[in-house]
């Protein structure tokens, strides 16, 4: 301590490989008397305070082990909040995959990072999203193909499924994950996570429970929630979201969802293919957002497998009768085991006290930010579902990341949205990426189309999967393709090509002269950019 500041030394170090090297060096440097160690692997770096040790000391700390001080450089830092420097350089609200993504990116250039979270570390997607959805729908639709019986002499039963069975298998992959990709990784990395509710005070800082968190930048990644309607009785009646539908120990007998977005589809057909009955009351038509023959396609294969789905439906009220709910839509009244809501998601950003620094938030609680995801106040950014921007993972992620390089390089990087590949799980599945036909026009170009029926590609008609189209949408004057949309068993493994040749470039002539893998749905693709020129029904295998 020197005129009332803290004097750090920064160790270069050789030899590190791994989380437990940091430890044992970190236990080396504090056995020579330094205090307050921070030591990360990757970077090869160590901060530490002497507390009393000399340089040199802490120089021969490591002799006689693998490990090496190459280097020992002294600085002067201040305490925090005098003169414009903190505690920290990042601090981070949320654990999900933007908040991880921006706290890696920190700590490769030796940033101070702290991270805060009121609920369970990882966010949606590890816990109540992508990864116990899909492994749910996983097994609903082992299931469902067992019942299907696609293919002549090969008989299949499917019995009743045990829904404590799948939770508890669900909860334990669950588990698992949330500590190798989340919360070990803090430890391998080096940054903290604080529990508890941050709220934003004059600083700008955070509160957390009582303790002040002074960052020179300040990252909101706290996702978003499932948006529930304002509908008479709901509350009263008790409904399921996605999540709680998720952690049911019985299958229902009979479930309403409401809602026919993404989630509304996959939680549906997830039950539906376990034995549930289900009828879907949606507000408008299937996926909606996509290519209007897409929402045909998938509408048809849900009234195929059973699934009552009564589009233009608005529910009036709700209300519970005995161990059922009961649902009013335009006079007639739907009786089920269950509700479950599923009518979009809103960013969470409730009682974080974003005004009080300056923050600006939407009506629908998204932040306000600008296209390199800095707010209205300069030292506060925000990345992810809380943004507003497309609800996926990895966008997020790229958020994260992009953050960290504006905030502390100033790099100006924007994220580009054009070749975005977004999917749903149903069966079949829905993959698209780019613009569709209407949002093309809507902008005001001129674009052709072509689609192409899975009847026409030999691996659909093989795994008696036909159901099915790919779809490519193109400018008119140059052939540069500017959407792909598929729905189909396997789409979300081809989409990531669609995406590439929007992200190039590419024309659909280049598309239809490229390789072509026979035997694949990724030939569908091919197939689809050859029918701007030819006809498909016309041509032998291979497409040629």
């Amino acid at each position: 301590m020197r005129g009332g500041e803290i004097m750090t030394v920064e160790l270069e170090i050789s030899g590190m490989t791994c989380a437990a090297c940091a430890r044992h060096v970190a236990e080396a440097l504090r056995e020579a008397g330094a205090d307050e160690v921070a030591v990360d692997w990757r970077s090869g770096r160590a901060r530490v305070e002497p507390d009393g040790a000399q340089a040199s000391e802490l120089g021969r700390a490591l002799d006689g082990t693998k490990y090496q001080v190459v280097r020992v450089l002294e600085s002067d830092r201040r305490g925090p909040g005098s003169d414009g420097d903190y505690e920290y350089d990042l601090a981070i609200v949320g654990s999900g995959g933007g908040a991880f993504a921006a706290a890696i990116a920190a700590r490769r250039r030796d940033l101070r990072v702290v991270m805060v979270e009121r609920g369970v570390v990882g966010g949606t997607c590890v816990n109540t999203g992508c990864i116990p959805s899909k492994a749910l729908l996983a097994a609903a639709e082992s299931r469902h193909h067992a019942i299907a019986h696609n293919f002549p002499g090969v008989p299949t039963t499917a019995g009743s499924a045990d829904m404590a069975q799948l939770v508890d298998s669900k909860d334990e992959l669950v588990t698992g994950l949330r500590h190798s990709k989340y919360i070990d990784l803090a430890d391998e990395y080096g940054f903290e996570i604080v529990e508890g509710n941050a709220r934003f005070v004059d600083g700008p800082a955070l509160d957390v429970n009582g303790r002040r968190l002074e960052a020179a930048q300040y990252l909101v990644a706290t996702g978003a929630q499932a948006a529930i309607p304002d509908l008479p009785g709901l509350a009263e009646a008790g409904y399921l979201t996605s999540t709680t539908a998720m952690e049911l120990r019985e299958l229902p007998q009979s479930l309403i969802v409401i809602g026919g977005g993404y989630v509304a589809m996959e939680q549906a057909q997830l039950f539906a293919h376990l034995g549930t009955t289900v009828t879907m009351l949606v507000r408008s038509v299937l996926a909606r957002g996509e290519e209007p023959e897409i929402s045909e396609a998938i509408r048809d294969a849900f009234v195929d497998e059973g699934i009552d789905v009564r589009e233009g439906v608005v529910p009036d009220a709700v209300w519970r009768d005995g161990r059922h709910v009961v649902v009013s839509t335009a006079g007639q009244e739907i009786v089920a085991d269950h509700v479950l809501v599923a009518t979009g998601r809103r960013p969470s950003t409730d009682n974080l006290g974003l005004s009080e620094v300056g923050v600006g938030v939407r009506m629908d609680g998204a932040i306000v930010v600008d296209d390199d995801l800095s707010t209205s106040n300069p030292r506060i950014w925000a990345a992810g579902d809380v943004t507003g921007h497309p609800q996926f993972v990895y966008v997020a992620a790229k958020h994260g990341a992009l953050v960290v390089e504006n905030a502390f390089d100033g790099a100006g990087r924007r994220i580009e949205y054009g070749a975005l590949p977004r999917i749903t799980f149903t069966n079949p599945t829905i993959a698209s990426a780019g613009i569709t036909e209407a949002q093309a026009q809507a902008r005001g170009m001129d674009v052709s189309s072509r689609t192409l029926d899975l009847q026409h590609v030999p691996r659909a008609l093989v795994s008696r999967a036909t159901r099915g189209l790919v779809k490519v949408v193109a400018d008119s004057e140059t052939g540069r393709i500017v959407g792909v949309h598929i729905v189909g068993d396997g789409a979300g493994d081809v989409i990531l090509a669609g995406s590439l040749a929007i992200q190039a470039g590419m024309t659909v002539e280049q598309l239809a002269a490229g390789w072509n893998p026979y035997l694949t749905l990724g030939e569908g693709l091919y197939l689809a950019a050859q029918s701007f020129s030819r006809d498909p029904s016309k041509l032998s295998c291979c497409a040629a």
